[in-house]
């Protein structure tokens, strides 16, 4: 499997338009494990395995364990996720999905008990961000031994 093309290379602007999402977010408060969190989840339903590779890696360079980013996709069935990264999960899957039933209340509502309205809206453009390199990363086949750039 090869690249279709690199827009990183074909379009700079392109590139520096979602690093500047990037740099919103990180600049924001986000805790960065919950945004690497964020971005698992919404890679792995999407089937992303360029940003799946890229973000697992960086979380256990950051010294998570292997447990907690091995189960993110069944975080449900399992007691190793605060309630704060489960309202970020469930978040992240329903607007991932967002054809499917939008985002209902009860998933608004548990994800405002946990966070500000500023910090939701953070959240939301961090889902976006990742849902936008998912699809820049599969549309142009995009594979991880191609990797040549952390997000």
């Amino acid at each position: 499997m090869n690249t279709r093309i690199n827009h990183q290379e074909v379009s700079p602007e392109i590139y520096n338009t979602m690093l500047k999402l990037e740099g919103f977010i990180a600049s924001s408060g986000l805790d960065h494990t919950l945004y690497e969190f964020i971005k698992i989840r919404a890679s792995q339903i999407n089937g992303c395995a360029f940003c799946l590779d890229m973000h697992t890696t960086k979380l256990r360079s950051m010294g998570e364990t292997n447990q907690r980013i091995d189960l993110i996709s069944v975080w449900r069935e399992v007691p190793f996720y605060s309630a704060r990264e489960r309202a970020a999960l469930e978040l992240t899957e329903a607007v991932t999905l967002i054809s499917k039933a939008g985002v209902p209340d009860d998933v608004y509502s548990n994800a405002r008990e946990y966070f500000s309205e500023n910090e939701f809206l953070t959240i939301i453009m961090a889902i976006n961000t990742i849902n936008s390199w998912n699809r820049i990363a599969i549309s142009t086949r995009m594979v991880p031994a191609q990797a040549q750039v952390q997000v």
